[in-house]
This record gives structure tokens, sequence and C-alpha cells, in this order.
């Protein structure tokens, strides 16, 4: 974290949070609180870097191959994913074991968030302003709307002291008040990978 000059500790929360929640997935055979909300945050993920990230990135690097190549790959990466949560809901719905599917979202999304890490967020941290990076952040926070009590506590689920602490700085008091006496308990309350559940 600390070789970055840009704060990318909620975007390396969010990442260590797909990593934790693919050892659930790895295991399940039904539907369930946990496999709905990893879905619905993938793709708010993955669709505010796709329309807010890369697009000012590739602004910044324009005219070099190779900065724009890496901007590629993650484009390219991103629409794998569609066909492979969708493999992975008709084997759930028609009530089969997905070992293949599960095996094969879990190798393709290590991969890509290893690739991300290494080659693209150096990339938006040696290009982008921080102006830039904080309207990511705001960009990225609106697009979670409405799924912002189910999305800090599920980040920040088994996250570091440290992590935690320097999220919550990023966040207004009145927010971090509210995480704390209402979103955090009502998140652990839940027993999110249990079978046949619905994320409300």
């Amino acid at each position: 974290m600390t070789d970055f000059k840009l704060d990318m500790t909620m975007m390396l929360a969010i990442h260590n949070a797909f990593r934790r929640d693919l050892e659930h997935v790895s295991e399940m055979h039904a539907r369930s609180e946990g496999w709905e909300l990893f879905e619905r945050m993938l793709h708010v993920h993955h669709h505010a870097e796709d329309e807010l990230l890369w697009p000012v990135t590739r602004e910044a690097v324009a005219g070099d191959a190779d900065d724009l190549a890496v901007l590629d790959e993650m484009s390219t990466e991103h629409a794998a994913f569609g066909p492979l949560l969708a493999e992975l809901n008709r084997t759930l719905d028609r009530g089969e074991r997905p070992s293949d599917a599960r095996a094969n979202l879990d190798a393709r999304l290590r991969e890509h968030m290893a690739h991300e890490e290494g080659a693209a967020l150096p990339l938006v941290d040696r290009t982008l302003t921080e102006e830039q990076w904080v309207e990511f952040g705001q960009g990225s926070t609106k697009l979670v709307g409405a799924d912002m009590p189910r999305f800090l506590p599920w980040m920040l689920e088994g996250a570091d002291e440290n992590t935690t602490a320097r999220v919550l700085r990023l966040l207004p008091e009145p927010v971090q008040q509210t995480y704390r006496d209402e979103w955090r308990p009502a998140y652990a309350a839940l027993d999110r990978w249990a079978p046949n559940g619905a994320v409300t």
C-alpha cells in the first residue's frame, strides 16, 4: 500500500473482500445472501472501473501503446466475467454441483486481480492526479448507492485494524458512526452463506 502515491486502500480492500468470498464460493452448492452480494459487488466494481477509471487513464496515456494495451487487457478480462457468472448461476438454478464453474470463476478472478494490482494500478498511480482519483472514488460510491449499508461492512469484514481505520477516515463522521452502530452489527448478524437466502 505504501508503494503507491495515491491512496489505494479502498481498492485493495475490495480486492481482498473478493478473495475472502472466493473461499466461500468454492464450497457453495446453492444460492445464498453471500453469493448474491458477491455477484452484485463484482458487477458494481467492474462497472465503476470500466466507466470511470479506465477511460480517464486512457486519456492520460494516449499514444503509449504499451500502457493502452494494459487497459485493453483490463476491459477484456472484465468482459469475460459475464459468461462465467452466467454459467455458475445456471448450474445453481439446475440444482447441480457447480464444481467446474466455481473453479473457473475462482481462477479467472484471482488472475485478474493480480494482473490489475501488478500492472493497471501502478499505471493509474503513475498517471492520474489525486483529484482524478478522488473523483473516481466519489463516482464509485454513487454506483454503490443504496447498497452502502451492505457494501461497507462487506468490504471491511476480516480487514485488519489499519485498513479499517484508513477506509473509515475517507468517510464523513456521520457515516462512520452509522457503520459502527447500525450497518456492521446488522451485517454481522447475517448467516450470509446459508443456502436459499436473498440479500434484502
